[in-house]
C-alpha cells in the first residue's frame, strides 16, 4: 500500500502546477490578467492564510516569490526563443514596457534588452563605469 503525500506537499505541488497553466492562459489570452494569490488559494480549495502558511512552511519563501519567479522565468523564455518585442512580451505578461524592465533587471541584474542581446550573441555597448570614490 503506498503512503499518501503529505498535504502541505500536495498543496504547494498544486499551487506550482496552477501557476503554470495559468502563467500560459494569460500568455495566451485566455486570461486577461494575473490571479491574486487569495484567489489562486480559492482556486486550490484552501484559504489564503493556509496557503501562504503552508508554501513558506514547505519551500521557505512566500507564495509570491514562486509566482515572480515564474513569471520570469516565461519572460526570459520568450526572449531568448521569440522575435516579439520586449514590448509586447511585457504586454503579454500584463506589464508595462518600464516595470517589465524594472522586474526583469531586478530578478536577472540585466534590463531585458541587454538579458537578450547576450543570449542571442549580438554585440553589446558597455555600461558606463560609475567611478566610486
Amino acid at each position: 500500500m503506498m503512503k499518501a503525500e503529505p498535504r502541505g506537499f500536495q498543496i504547494t505541488r498544486q499551487y506550482l502546477l496552477f501557476l503554470d497553466r495559468h502563467i500560459d492562459d494569460v500568455i495566451q489570452g485566455h486570461t486577461i490578467e494575473f490571479m491574486a494569490l487569495n484567489k489562486i488559494a480559492k482556486e486550490i480549495a484552501v484559504s489564503p492564510k493556509h496557503f501562504c502558511y503552508t508554501v513558506q512552511k514547505e519551500k521557505g519563501k512566500h507564495p509570491g516569490y514562486f509566482y515572480n519567479l515564474k513569471i520570469i522565468a516565461k519572460a526570459k523564455e520568450l526572449l531568448i526563443s521569440s522575435s516579439l518585442s520586449i514590448a509586447k512580451i511585457a504586454l503579454l505578461l500584463t506589464y508595462d514596457a518600464l516595470n517589465f524592465s524594472k522586474l526583469l533587471k531586478k530578478w536577472t541584474g540585466e534590463t531585458p534588452g541587454r538579458f537578450r542581446k547576450k543570449r542571442l550573441g549580438q554585440p553589446q555597448t558597455q555600461p558606463l563605469q560609475k567611478t566610486i570614490f
